[in-house]
């Protein structure tokens, strides 16, 4: 492999977006079994419990889904380090093959402690993923391109939280549970293959020693600081149980000595350098208020629609796609333009249509016309395809080759954090909210069985699930304050053309050439 300056096309090749198919599939893997499991819960209660009529627990199968998060924040910190120790593309082909191997274990689960162990090996291919799919794209595309490549990322990033819910409800209701971890298995050994076959190969960087101080101090950090913020839904919001507060502060505290670590050695597990870079951070922190409030905001409309309006889990699903046939409208738009100007003249612009689009589902009642959600949604939608991208990218374009592993990493794992808590914190406001009105939780469960209805009776259901709206619209004005929020640091997003660093790096660093 050449060491030259690799000099980059203005047009996107297609040497480029054979790279670009490998990393997508990649990231449909992850980020679709982020969401499908979600579906499977109840299903795991009866599947799994050795009495039909006795079901398992909610926050035991609940697990399922924790155990994958917690396993995804956990291995991103090392995915910068082993990216430049090992290369990228035998980083990737690993992850891939470890992801796929976690699948199939999971289908063959026996019992729901097996089926939670194999989740947490998933997830350390899955978390794996990302941050790499961002590197290789970031080094294949340069600087001129690196939006509209951003932009394909950005597809499966958007229609995962959208399409996993539908896919995950049709194999449930069409063939069983274990397919929803099976159909991983052609997927990711498609992407071996093409992966081993189109990804160049790339110069690892022995040279740095893996930052063992940091791993023992940020990894069991960040696992507990998210599997505190995780349990407050199921200790419904009381931030003064033992399990979440001594959780988060445990966490806290090895996070703060990571912290004060980071500065120490001269290849620290995080970058905590790279927040010298002021268009990195205005990124990192519109990034993390912006997901805070999508992805909370995003788990309630689905449970909207099946617990006030009594609908499927498919027809949920499937009535939320006007969110993503949205972005899916304006992110190539945004992408193009990332490549032509500035990200602070774009970012504000799609964060108002969420503003927007939210602000219509702070107004939800118990009969709110389908016509007016799924309008509103769709504007969120092309919000979103507008904004999540294009921050990214400004915060990417700007490093030079040898920091973009470490940047990904960065932005994953604000994104990751970022979920955990707005998920959380949406969930204890919605829960609490109905939790405090007497009819909303008892008329949400009669849709479901009829002796609950018809001991509220007619007039009981209509008012408990008025209550229950008001409930979900009062957790959307929460939401919509976030987002609000986030327009201060997109303000402040570079306005000017961006000067990108991309191939500052000396010679032996330059960033790889593309192998046609």
């Amino acid at each position: 492999m050449s060491t030259a300056e690799q000099t980059y096309p203005d047009k996107i090749d297609g040497a480029v977006l054979k790279i670009a198919g490998v990393v997508v599939l990649g990231a449909i893997m992850s980020i679709l079994d982020i969401t499908v499991v979600n579906v499977a819960l109840p299903t795991f209660q009866r599947v799994f419990s050795d009495d039909p009529a006795n079901p398992l627990a909610y926050s035991t199968v609940a697990w399922t889904v924790t155990a994958y998060t917690l396993s995804l924040a956990t291995v991103i910190p090392l995915t910068g380090w082993a990216a430049d120790r090992f290369g990228t593309k035998r980083l990737y082909l690993t992850a891939v093959a470890l992801f796929t191997a976690g699948s199939v274990l999971c289908a063959a689960a026996q019992d729901i402690n097996m089926l939670i162990g194999f989740r947490v090996l998933q997830g350390l291919g899955g978390g794996m993923l990302m941050p790499l799919g961002m590197t290789i794209m970031t080094r294949a595309a340069g600087p001129a391109r690196m939006g509209r490549l951003m932009a394909i990322l950005g597809v499966p990033m958007l229609l995962g939280p959208i399409l996993g819910p539908i896919l995950g409800g049709w194999l449930i209701e069409n063939a069983s549970w274990h397919w929803i971890f099976l159909i991983n298995l052609p997927i990711g050994a498609l992407a071996l293959v093409y992966a081993s076959i189109v990804l160049p190969k790339d110069a690892p960087v022995p040279a740095e020693k893996l930052d063992v101080v940091g791993l023992l101090l940020m990894s069991p950090g960040l696992a507990l600081f998210l599997f505190g913020v995780s349990s407050l839904p199921v200790e419904d919001g009381d931030v003064t149980a033992p399990r979440v507060w001594l959780s988060v502060l445990a966490g806290v505290v090895l996070i703060g000595l990571f912290v004060r670590h980071a500065f120490k050695p001269e290849h620290p597990l995080l970058d905590l350098r790279l927040f010298s870079n002021r268009n990195l951070t205005l990124a990192i922190v519109t990034m993390f208020l912006f997901a805070s409030a999508f992805f909370g905001g995003l788990l309630l409309v689905p449970t909207y629609f099946q617990e006030v309006r009594g609908e499927t889990t498919l027809a949920a699903g499937l009535l939320i796609a006007p969110q993503g046939i949205g972005a899916l409208l304006t992110m190539p738009i945004a992408g193009a333009l990332t490549d032509r100007m500035p990200v602070g003249r774009i970012v504000p612009v799609g964060l108002v249509l969420i503003v927007i689009g939210m602000l219509g589902l702070t107004q939800l009642e118990a009969d709110t016309s389908y016509t007016f959600i799924i309008g509103a949604l769709f504007v969120m939608g092309l919000g979103m395809g507008a904004t999540m991208m294009p921050i990214m990218t400004s915060a990417l374009k700007t490093l030079r080759h040898h920091e973009v592993a470490r940047g990904s990493t960065l932005l994953n794992i604000t994104q990751q954090v970022a979920s955990s808590v707005g998920v959380a914190v949406m969930s204890v406001v919605l829960t609490s909210h109905i939790k405090g009105s007497e009819l909303a939780g008892p008329a949400m469960a009669g849709l479901r069985d009829s002796d609950v209805a018809a001991r509220l009776g007619e007039q009981g259901m209509a008012a408990g699930l008025v209550q229950a709206a008001e409930a979900f619209a009062d957790t959307y004005w929460v939401a919509w304050g976030l987002v609000l929020l986030t327009l201060v640091p997109a303000l402040m997003l570079p306005r000017k053309r961006e000067v990108s660093h991309l191939t500052d790096d000396d010679e032996n660093a330059a960033p790889p050439v593309i192998l046609h």
